[in-house]
Protein backbone atom coordinates (compact mmCIF):
# COMPACT_ATOMS: atom_id res chain seq x y z
CA UNK A 1 0.00 0.00 0.00
CA UNK A 2 1.04 3.65 -0.06
CA UNK A 3 1.39 4.09 3.35
CA UNK A 4 3.69 0.82 3.93
CA UNK A 5 5.82 2.26 0.69
CA UNK A 6 6.05 5.40 2.71
CA UNK A 7 7.59 3.33 5.79
CA UNK A 8 10.03 1.37 4.13
CA UNK A 9 11.05 4.47 1.67
CA UNK A 10 11.30 6.63 4.91
CA UNK A 11 9.73 9.52 2.91
CA UNK A 12 6.21 11.34 4.09
CA UNK A 13 2.99 9.62 2.92
CA UNK A 14 2.39 12.98 0.10
CA UNK A 15 6.02 12.45 -1.46
CA UNK A 16 5.55 8.79 -1.86
CA UNK A 17 1.66 9.51 -3.36
CA UNK A 18 3.28 11.76 -5.43
CA UNK A 19 6.29 9.24 -6.94
CA UNK A 20 3.59 6.67 -7.40
CA UNK A 21 1.59 8.55 -9.25
CA UNK A 22 4.51 9.37 -11.56
CA UNK A 23 5.04 6.12 -11.90
CA UNK A 24 1.27 5.10 -12.64
CA UNK A 25 1.32 7.92 -15.08
CA UNK A 26 4.64 6.56 -16.92
CA UNK A 27 2.90 2.37 -16.92
CA UNK A 28 6.34 1.30 -14.67
CA UNK A 29 3.15 0.20 -11.75
CA UNK A 30 -0.49 -0.45 -11.51
CA UNK A 31 -2.76 0.03 -9.30
CA UNK A 32 -5.01 -2.96 -7.63
CA UNK A 33 -8.18 -1.83 -5.31
CA UNK A 34 -8.99 -5.22 -3.11
CA UNK A 35 -11.94 -4.21 -0.26
CA UNK A 36 -10.74 -1.65 1.39
CA UNK A 37 -7.12 -1.51 0.42
CA UNK A 38 -5.23 -0.29 -2.53
CA UNK A 39 -1.87 -1.87 -4.01
CA UNK A 40 0.67 -0.83 -5.87
CA UNK A 41 2.69 -3.92 -7.98
CA UNK A 42 5.15 -3.85 -10.97
CA UNK A 43 3.61 -3.25 -14.24
CA UNK A 44 5.19 -6.39 -16.04
CA UNK A 45 8.39 -8.69 -14.99
CA UNK A 46 10.21 -6.92 -17.14
CA UNK A 47 9.72 -3.65 -15.23
CA UNK A 48 11.21 -6.08 -12.02
CA UNK A 49 13.66 -7.22 -14.42
CA UNK A 50 15.04 -3.15 -14.79
CA UNK A 51 14.78 -2.88 -10.77
CA UNK A 52 16.88 -6.06 -10.01
CA UNK A 53 19.52 -4.81 -12.59
CA UNK A 54 19.43 -1.33 -11.00
CA UNK A 55 19.83 -2.96 -7.34
CA UNK A 56 23.12 -4.68 -8.59
CA UNK A 57 24.90 -1.65 -9.69
CA UNK A 58 24.04 0.30 -6.26
CA UNK A 59 25.35 -2.46 -4.73
CA UNK A 60 21.85 -2.83 -2.93
CA UNK A 61 20.82 -5.96 -1.29
CA UNK A 62 17.26 -7.28 -1.85
CA UNK A 63 14.59 -7.35 1.14
CA UNK A 64 12.08 -9.80 1.17
CA UNK A 65 8.54 -8.84 2.02
CA UNK A 66 7.50 -10.12 5.72
CA UNK A 67 3.97 -9.93 6.41
CA UNK A 68 2.89 -9.25 9.87
CA UNK A 69 0.08 -11.39 9.52
CA UNK A 70 -0.65 -13.53 12.82
CA UNK A 71 0.52 -16.89 12.19
CA UNK A 72 -2.95 -18.93 12.31
CA UNK A 73 -4.41 -16.38 10.02
CA UNK A 74 -1.14 -15.88 7.47
CA UNK A 75 -1.45 -19.77 6.99
CA UNK A 76 -4.79 -20.27 6.24
CA UNK A 77 -8.41 -18.50 6.81
CA UNK A 78 -11.29 -17.47 5.46
CA UNK A 79 -12.15 -14.64 3.06
CA UNK A 80 -15.88 -14.02 3.00
CA UNK A 81 -17.00 -17.66 1.51
CA UNK A 82 -13.49 -18.59 -0.07
CA UNK A 83 -10.62 -19.63 1.47
CA UNK A 84 -7.06 -17.13 1.73
CA UNK A 85 -3.42 -17.44 3.31
CA UNK A 86 -0.14 -19.26 2.31
CA UNK A 87 -2.63 -22.83 2.02
CA UNK A 88 -5.03 -20.87 -0.42
CA UNK A 89 -2.17 -19.50 -2.43
CA UNK A 90 -0.27 -22.47 -2.95
CA UNK A 91 -3.42 -24.46 -4.11
CA UNK A 92 -4.34 -21.87 -6.39
CA UNK A 93 -0.63 -21.71 -7.68
CA UNK A 94 -0.93 -25.63 -8.51
CA UNK A 95 -4.50 -25.62 -10.01
CA UNK A 96 -3.17 -22.99 -12.07
CA UNK A 97 0.06 -24.67 -12.73
CA UNK A 98 -2.06 -28.01 -13.61
CA UNK A 99 -4.27 -26.09 -16.04
CA UNK A 100 -7.05 -26.68 -14.78
CA UNK A 101 -8.39 -23.02 -14.59
CA UNK A 102 -7.10 -20.52 -17.19
CA UNK A 103 -7.24 -17.12 -17.21
CA UNK A 104 -9.39 -15.47 -19.98
CA UNK A 105 -8.40 -13.88 -22.72
CA UNK A 106 -11.32 -11.14 -22.24
CA UNK A 107 -10.48 -10.53 -18.55
CA UNK A 108 -7.46 -11.92 -17.16
CA UNK A 109 -8.64 -11.49 -13.56
CA UNK A 110 -11.58 -13.95 -13.95
CA UNK A 111 -10.91 -17.80 -15.10
CA UNK A 112 -12.19 -20.75 -17.18
CA UNK A 113 -12.39 -24.26 -16.45
CA UNK A 114 -10.17 -26.14 -19.02
CA UNK A 115 -11.28 -30.17 -19.62
CA UNK A 116 -8.77 -31.65 -17.44
CA UNK A 117 -9.98 -29.15 -14.72
CA UNK A 118 -13.42 -30.76 -15.38
CA UNK A 119 -12.11 -34.10 -14.51
CA UNK A 120 -10.16 -32.99 -11.64
CA UNK A 121 -12.90 -31.09 -10.32
CA UNK A 122 -15.21 -33.76 -10.49
CA UNK A 123 -12.44 -36.40 -9.37
CA UNK A 124 -12.67 -34.22 -6.13
CA UNK A 125 -16.49 -34.31 -5.81
CA UNK A 126 -17.16 -30.93 -7.30
CA UNK A 127 -20.59 -30.10 -9.03
CA UNK A 128 -19.50 -27.49 -11.27
CA UNK A 129 -22.67 -27.81 -13.55
CA UNK A 130 -24.50 -26.64 -9.96
CA UNK A 131 -21.70 -23.84 -9.90
CA UNK A 132 -21.92 -22.30 -13.25
CA UNK A 133 -26.01 -21.88 -12.44
CA UNK A 134 -24.73 -19.62 -9.64
CA UNK A 135 -25.49 -15.63 -10.46
CA UNK A 136 -22.02 -14.66 -9.56
CA UNK A 137 -18.17 -14.63 -11.18
CA UNK A 138 -17.49 -18.42 -11.99
CA UNK A 139 -13.66 -18.61 -10.79
CA UNK A 140 -11.61 -15.15 -9.95
CA UNK A 141 -8.49 -13.69 -8.22
CA UNK A 142 -8.83 -12.17 -5.05
CA UNK A 143 -5.60 -10.83 -3.84
CA UNK A 144 -4.57 -12.18 -0.71
CA UNK A 145 -3.36 -9.36 1.94
CA UNK A 146 -0.77 -11.43 3.71
CA UNK A 147 0.87 -13.28 0.99
CA UNK A 148 0.54 -9.88 -1.55
CA UNK A 149 -0.63 -13.00 -3.77
CA UNK A 150 -3.92 -13.44 -5.35
CA UNK A 151 -5.69 -16.85 -3.96
CA UNK A 152 -8.95 -18.58 -6.06
CA UNK A 153 -12.23 -16.35 -5.22
CA UNK A 154 -15.49 -16.38 -6.63
CA UNK A 155 -18.09 -19.85 -7.08
CA UNK A 156 -15.10 -22.19 -7.73
CA UNK A 157 -13.15 -20.42 -4.66
CA UNK A 158 -16.00 -21.04 -2.11
CA UNK A 159 -16.68 -24.79 -3.30
CA UNK A 160 -12.67 -25.05 -2.78
CA UNK A 161 -13.41 -24.20 0.64
CA UNK A 162 -16.75 -26.53 1.27
CA UNK A 163 -14.83 -29.09 -0.04
CA UNK A 164 -11.84 -28.50 2.62
CA UNK A 165 -14.23 -28.25 5.64
CA UNK A 166 -16.71 -31.32 4.15
CA UNK A 167 -13.59 -33.48 3.72
CA UNK A 168 -12.30 -32.73 7.22
CA UNK A 169 -8.98 -31.29 5.73
CA UNK A 170 -9.38 -27.80 7.54
CA UNK A 171 -11.53 -27.41 10.96
CA UNK A 172 -12.66 -23.52 11.64
CA UNK A 173 -11.52 -21.77 14.98
CA UNK A 174 -14.74 -20.73 16.76
CA UNK A 175 -13.51 -17.49 17.87
CA UNK A 176 -11.75 -16.10 14.26
CA UNK A 177 -11.66 -16.94 10.80
CA UNK A 178 -8.26 -19.12 10.70
CA UNK A 179 -9.00 -22.09 9.28
CA UNK A 180 -6.41 -25.29 11.00
CA UNK A 181 -5.14 -28.00 8.92
CA UNK A 182 -5.98 -31.39 10.61
CA UNK A 183 -4.05 -34.29 10.02
CA UNK A 184 -5.80 -35.81 7.56
CA UNK A 185 -5.41 -32.66 5.06
CA UNK A 186 -1.96 -32.68 5.81
CA UNK A 187 -1.51 -36.28 4.30
CA UNK A 188 -4.25 -35.73 1.46
CA UNK A 189 -3.81 -32.20 0.85
CA UNK A 190 -0.41 -32.83 -0.60
CA UNK A 191 -1.44 -35.59 -2.90
CA UNK A 192 -4.43 -34.47 -4.22
CA UNK A 193 -3.02 -30.93 -5.29
CA UNK A 194 0.86 -31.59 -5.70
CA UNK A 195 1.15 -28.73 -2.86
CA UNK A 196 4.90 -28.10 -1.21
CA UNK A 197 5.21 -29.41 1.98
CA UNK A 198 5.78 -25.71 3.15
CA UNK A 199 2.20 -24.93 2.08
CA UNK A 200 0.68 -26.70 5.04
CA UNK A 201 3.52 -25.31 7.34
CA UNK A 202 1.76 -23.20 10.22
Amino acid sequence: TSTELSVVAEVSPSTASAHLARLTEQQLITLVSQGKHRYFRLASPQVGTALEALLVLAGQPRSQFVPSTPGRLRQARTCYDHMAGALAVAMGDRILAHGWLVPLATDTSSYALSPSGETAFAHLGIDVAALRTLRRRFACTCLDWSERKPHIGGAVGAALLQLCLQRAWVVQDLDSRALQTTALGQRQLPALFDLPEVALQG
